[in-house]
């Protein structure tokens, strides 16, 4: 019957002495049988293969994976340690290790059994938290080399569940530990966000990243207790997908990576999709914005042919713009006839088109200005059933226009990317408000007319058609017409706000703006509340009392607490001499009310507001590009080049794309596309250039740009490396210098006091422990320091060295300071296993 393997207590001494001769003596068996660890032990055996891997000793953790019995938690513990360590070659030992352990005939380890580490106690004690993975903590450090070693042994990240998902895996979880389980999913989106999953694992990292980016912050909200965490992962996506965006070496390559974010679409989806003749796609641009990730590459394509545009002073850009709003009418025209003149291409340049559509949507507002005057000439037929439609309908005409593009927008976006655009629901609103009143005037009339052909309905003939206002319904149709026209037209002058941004400063003031309505609304919530709340108290107060001619019913007590807000309520209708009681509540109400609303709340929306004016001018350029880069795009779709309401006459072009589309269509010739010209890709590398020619352009665009992002990361992390070694070097040169005179006075202490057993030893251990500290980590670039600072030793002290052994010298010098224990070698496992210096004081003789 085999024991079970009891822990030697000189097996720590040996790994540190990196005596491997030792370590086979004290876990070699008579039998040759690798036998059981005891339980009990369980940490102490964890933490042996644990220091051989941390210290570099490559032979000591052989000679214990050789003697020793690990099994899978052991050894993926030791899997992390190698890691957070770096050490490739460790990793790849043991993780050929678990293969001969766990693997069954060619196949390795299952390595679905690190995700549910989350249920090992046994590594509760270790430093690292729960839930992480070899893959994870190695993504989570970037750590290149390592993620493409496991991603190729099988490893992988399986994305966590849904905050609200009830299945099994899910459900142990959080009966398990709740805490270790939301760990755990923060812990597996760090490993997932990570610059080093997304280069290796992704096939398109640009568009994995932007989706990460959308699905960290709905996580964001949902769980608030890790809200920071998540959003600092969002800005991490961010982040990388611009330092993406910059590996970009040439114009072809910046176009090929904006475009295209559905997978590789047929030439003529791609057409049916494209911008204007001469503008790229940049769908994933598009992308981008839905996404809040603040990209702006967009200037040189606004501007187009226009190269002067952008360097034109304000008041030559005002005349142009003066120009077409005067000329718009002809300028139409023209386009219509010949949309591929001259004239009709400069037409199509965005900037063009939004100076001409910012034109057409002036003159719709002259048109209701126009409207509204005339509304006040004819007052008096407004006033009646005698008012003329036309007088007030010409502005339908823009509406209809505007009508059709929006439709035409929503073919081309989808309903979906459409409602994202908070401008676009209210442009659906107004049009169907204007609609709505145009349509209810228009009722009224057909009613009339209809009404009185017969002799049947007198009465309903005489009340459409000679009524006087104030005899109508309150629900009569011409109110509600009225109405309607009222507020949509304060709206349409308000949505002149939609063309601020390209503005600077205007653009920066829209934005504001946009924030402060939103602290509004947040705090019109708790206004609600607390104004209900006294609305009810005050009003239930006066309603016993006839005798109060203001309050006592909900509609004057709601006026008179609302103008209270503003200071312009009557003070004197809480007063009731007679029920001194009732007054006394009143008034403490009332003032109460007053206090809190007036004086707290209203102050508090005054600092929201500043607070929020104040984040949007630290950040104005960020926002403000971000705000005008929306308005770009929205003027580079195909088919969108006329404005309003001219758009809605069919114009020959239309034409002409629907015979071109029927002839596609019915034509087998066309489907024999010529492959387009693309320019070679320069890449790191061109090992792989035959494999990678027969993917699309687009992946090999994208796989080249990881590559160059992977070897830059790769170059600045041996160059900072270098640079802390060179740091580490000047620092010894220093330490050495001081220690060779403070050895000098201790050469002389001694001299002085020779013989005496028990000197002060404080100034020796200062610099030994210091020199611990410090040196802790060093590479062989260190050895010529290692080397001055022995010939020191060996000079300046008192007697000759006891011994020198392999790596190690030993020094003895017993008198007033103490004496030197050890000075030697190590591995650090922090620069590769590389050798290092390390100064070891073991103990002090002395009285301090």
């Amino acid at each position: 019957m085999n024991k079970k393997m009891r822990f030697p207590p000189e097996l720590i001494v040996a790994i540190h002495e990196g005596n491997t001769a030792e370590i086979n003596r004290l876990l070699s068996m008579p039998d040759g049988i690798l036998r059981q660890l005891d339980d009990s032990e369980d940490r102490l055996w964890r933490e042996a293969l644990n220091l051989a891997i941390r210290l570099g000793k490559e032979d000591t953790m052989d000679a214990l994976l050789q003697n020793v019995k690990f099994d899978f938690r052991q050894i993926h513990e030791s899997l992390l340690v190698a890691v957070d360590t770096n050490q490739p070659r460790v990793v790849k030992r043991l993780l050929d290790r678990l293969d001969q352990e766990k693997g069954v005939g060619n196949k390795g380890v299952d390595v679905r059994s690190f995700a549910l580490a989350i249920f090992d106690q046994s590594i509760d004690d270790s430093q690292f938290a729960p839930g992480v993975t070899p893959l994870t903590l190695a993504c989570q450090k970037d750590l290149y080399e390592i993620v493409t070693m496991l991603t190729q042994k099988g490893h992988s990240i399986a994305p966590p569940h849904t905050i609200s998902c009830i299945c099994l895996d899910c459900h142990n979880g959080r009966q398990y530990d709740l805490l270790k389980f939301s760990l755990s999913r923060i812990n597996t989106y760090r490993g997932i966000a990570s610059r080093a999953y997304l280069s290796i694992t992704s096939e398109d990292a640009m568009l994995a990243a932007f989706r990460l980016s959308r699905e960290l912050r709905k996580l964001s909200k949902k769980e608030p207790e890790f809200k920071p965490q998540y959003l600092g992962l969002e800005q991490l996506c961010q982040e990388y997908a611009v330092e993406l965006l910059g590996m970009c070496r040439n114009q072809s390559e910046v176009t090929t990576i904006l475009n295209n974010c559905d997978g590789e679409d047929s030439e003529e989806e791609l057409e049916e999709q494209s911008f204007e003749e001469g503008i790229p796609n940049l769908s994933r641009l598009r992308l981008a914005v839905n996404y809040n990730q603040k990209q702006q590459v967009l200037s040189s394509i606004w501007c187009g042919n226009l190269t002067s545009w952008r360097g034109s002073r304000t008041a030559w850009k005002l005349l142009v713009a003066l120009g077409i709003f005067l000329a718009m009418p002809l300028l139409c025209i023209i386009y219509w006839i010949a949309p591929r003149s001259k004239l009709g291409k400069i037409l199509k340049i965005p900037v063009i088109k939004f100076l001409l559509h910012s034109a057409s949507y002036m003159w719709f507002l002259i048109t209701l200005l126009g409207e509204s005057i005339s509304m006040e000439i004819f007052r008096q037929d407004f006033a009646s059933r005698k008012q003329n439609i036309l007088h007030s309908s010409l502005h339908m005409v823009w509406v209809v226009g505007f009508f059709w593009f929006e439709c035409k927008e929503v073919w081309i976006e989808g309903l979906r990317s459409y409602f994202l655009d908070w401008w676009n629901i209210l442009d659906m609103m107004v049009l169907s408000m204007y609609l709505a009143s145009f349509a209810l005037r228009v009722l009224i009339m057909i009613k009339a007319y209809l009404l009185c052909q017969g002799t049947s309905f007198i009465e309903e003939c005489t009340y459409f058609t000679i009524t006087e206002r104030h005899e109508w319904w309150q629900e009569d149709p011409q109110f509600i017409s009225e109405v309607l026209f009222a507020v949509t037209s304060m709206l349409s002058f308000a949505r002149l706000a939609y063309i601020l941004p390209a503005h600077e400063t205007l653009g920066t003031l829209q934005i504001s703006i946009g924030k402060m309505i939103d602290d509004m609304m947040r705090f019109l919530f708790i206004l609600m509340i607390i104004g209900t709340a006294f609305l009810c108290g005050v009003n239930n107060i006066y309603v016993p009392y006839i005798i109060s001619p203001r309050l006592g019913r909900f509609n004057e007590t709601f006026h008179f607490l609302f103008w209270t807000m503003f200071g312009v309520a009557n003070q004197d209708y809480v007063d009731m001499p007679d029920f001194v009681l009732a007054e006394f509540v009143g008034r403490m109400l009332y003032g109460i009310f007053t206090l809190v609303i007036v004086i707290v709340l209203l102050n508090m929306l005054v600092a929201m507001i500043t607070n929020s004016f104040q984040k949007i001018e630290d950040d104005a350029d960020v926002e403000w590009k971000f705000a005008r880069s929306k308005l770009y795009l929205s003027f580079f779709r195909e088919g969108l080049t006329m404005p309003a309401p001219f758009n809605i006459i069919p114009s020959p072009k239309v034409l002409f794309y629907l015979l071109r589309g029927i002839f596609r269509k019915l034509s087998c010739c066309c489907n024999s596309n010529q492959a387009p010209d693309y320019p070679p890709i320069a890449s790191m590398s061109n090992a792989d250039g035959v494999g990678e020619s027969r993917l699309p352009y687009r992946l090999q665009v994208i796989n080249a740009l990881v590559q160059r992002y992977i070897e830059t990361a790769r170059r600045e992390f041996e160059e900072s490396k270098r640079k802390n070694v060179g740091n580490r070097i000047t620092q010894l040169n220093k330490l050495v210098g001081s220690l060779h005179s403070e050895m000098k006075q201790m050469h002389q202490c001694l001299l002085k006091a020779t013989g005496s057993q028990t000197a002060d030893t404080a100034l020796l251990t200062k610099y030994i422990t210091g020199a611990k500290n410090n040196f802790r980590g060093f590479s062989n670039q260190g050895e010529m320091g290692f080397q001055h600072a022995q010939q020191l030793l060996f000079v300046r002290g008192a007697g000759k060295p006891r011994g020198v052994t392999r790596g190690f010298i030993t020094y003895s010098a017993r008198g007033s300071r103490g004496f030197l224990s050890s000075v030697g070698e190590q591995n650090d496992p922090a620069l590769g296993g590389q050798p290092c210096l390390i100064l070891i004081h073991c103990k002090a003789l002395g009285s301090r």
